[in-house]
């Protein structure tokens, strides 16, 4: 069990936004900040019996800081969705998240991601100057979305009509929502449309070798049930194809409302997150000295890496 706090994080950033809401401002302290250093303890040496320490640095950490974020206003903000998001993360994961990111304990959160939920695969890490180096550059959907488990995992069952096909039946599992941009605009909503292509029944040309029968694709169903947030990759859309960003999405038989996204600086290499409370637009940046603003306009020179929706509750 963690120790009750006066105010989380969460509602001290909603009060700044009830009190500042019409002009420009900025979160008192810097959160969740670029970066970090981490210390552990790794021993004792045999005659002084003095502890040794060993530090870990932290590079490139944009890579899951915008999402961290992100995460953790999802779960503030909707609080029946611990016990889901738990589920395919842990309990223990969850509550120890939380408080750290109220108790401002930042370099430790990325440290309990980094740890938990990332493999070594997924970062470098060197000895530097007797110190341990991790270095996260890379991409934000290979550091964070692929590492949510199976929480948006879905599952599309095909046939192929041809008796003969080396691989009649073939089942197809996704981890990730990975959405593509349209060959040309549709009449409607663009990203809604792509959705539903997605998820929706099809048939095709089978493609194994030698076959030349038609494969019929089932609807695509989550294999969890309808989860509490999705993560729609949109580092393949151009801004031409996002004329309209829709609040609201109709998927799996429910309603998900638009709660950030995460966007990407291509001179920087650097991903920054926006996200609203209460209606309000924040927009997150770990490496600036006021890295919490109210936005009251979109960034500008910044390009569009994912849309994050959470499940609407029901009527």
């Amino acid at each position: 069990m963690f120790p009750n706090r006066t105010k989380t994080l969460f509602e001290e950033i909603r009060a700044l936004i009830k009190n500042n809401s019409d002009e420009d401002c900025s979160f008192w302290r810097p959160v969740l900040p670029w970066g970090g250093v981490y210390t552990i303890r790794a021993g004792q040496k045999a005659i002084s019996c003095i502890p040794l320490f060993v530090k870990i640095s932290l590079k490139n950490t944009c890579t899951i800081d915008g999402f961290l974020m992100l995460l953790y206003i999802i779960l503030r903000d909707n609080h029946t969705f611990c016990r889901e998001v738990g589920l395919f993360l842990g309990k223990q994961f969850v509550e120890h998240f939380l408080y750290l990111m109220d108790s401002y304990d930042y370099t430790t959160v990325k440290m309990l991601w980094i740890w938990d939920r990332m493999s070594k695969r997924q970062y470098r890490s060197v000895i530097n100057q007797a110190a341990l180096e991790i270095d996260l550059f890379g991409n934000e959907h290979e550091n964070f979305t692929k590492n949510l488990e199976n929480l948006m995992s879905t599952v599309q069952e095909s046939l192929c009509t041809n008796w003969g096909c080396p691989s009649r039946f073939q089942e197809l599992l996704q981890k990730t929502i990975n959405i593509n941009p349209p060959h040309e605009l549709p009449d409607r909503d663009p990203i809604q449309s792509a959705v539903e292509e997605f998820f929706c029944s099809k048939i095709v040309f089978c493609k194994e070798v030698g076959c030349n029968g038609l494969r019929e694709f089932s609807q695509r169903e989550f294999c969890y049930g309808p989860p509490p947030f999705i993560i729609l990759n949109m580092q393949m859309w151009k801004s031409e194809h996002l004329s309209y960003v829709p609040y609201y999405l109709a998927l799996s038989d429910h309603r998900y409302a638009l709660e950030g996204a995460t966007l990407f600086n291509r001179e920087e290499h650097h991903y920054s997150a926006a996200f609203q409370i209460d209606g309000y637009w924040m927009h997150y940046d770990g490496l600036r000295s006021d890295n919490l603003i109210l936005l009251n306009k979109p960034p500008e020179l910044l390009l569009l890496s994912s849309l994050v929706y959470v499940r609407a509750p029901d009527k």
